[in-house]
């Protein structure tokens, strides 16, 4: 039976693009390369990396440039690395020293991603500083309410269920609960 390297390249946002990662993947031997645009904050919706994942047999590698590549969460590396182990498949890096066919590699990666959900933290919490910031100035107000409060507790009065005052304005019911809990 003959095994493959498989490639996996991602990319956040839709102005970048994976063409870098792909070709260096193809560089360091993969026969296939599957891409994408979506956020790594969770293997939730990217459907490359679980076809990836669907195809990948015993003795295949999948292989990577760097790990925040592939997840940003200690978990969701697991869950990945756990799924290759249970097909008798590894992980490599190109860009780092990542394989877990070595008891260094694995080791090295373990490290590497309890850094990765680190930094992530880090990066969350300066966003939320950033953002208290910006309200104490005056400059964030947030996002425009969408659901007209008056209308909801208008509608309440006259007697109308909430499914139907959601109905009647297209929102959603748990947004007219919302209303009319803080008219409480």
């Amino acid at each position: 039976m003959t095994t493959k390297i498989y490639g996996y390249a991602r990319v956040s946002t839709e102005d970048q693009d994976c063409s870098i990662q792909e070709k260096a993947l193809y560089g360091a031997g993969c026969d296939i390369v599957r891409s994408e645009q979506k956020s790594g904050a969770t293997t939730d919706g990217r459907r490359e990396l679980e076809t990836l994942l669907d195809f990948i047999r015993s003795g295949d590698t999948l292989m990577i440039t760097r790990i925040d590549r592939l997840a940003r969460s200690v978990a969701d590396l697991e869950a990945i690395v756990g799924i290759l182990k249970e097909r008798g498949a590894f992980l490599r890096a190109t860009e780092q020293p990542i394989d877990t066919s070595t008891p260094a590699g694995v080791a090295f990666l373990q490290m590497l991603a309890v850094f990765a959900q680190f930094e992530t933290a880090i990066r969350r919490e300066r966003q939320m500083e950033g953002i208290a910031k910006a309200k104490d100035a005056g400059v964030y107000k947030g996002r425009k309410p969408t659901v007209p409060v008056d209308e909801v507790r208008r509608l309440k009065a006259e007697g109308l269920r909430p499914a139907d005052i959601a109905r009647q304005l297209k929102i959603g019911r748990g947004s007219v609960y919302r209303a009319l809990e803080r008219a409480a």
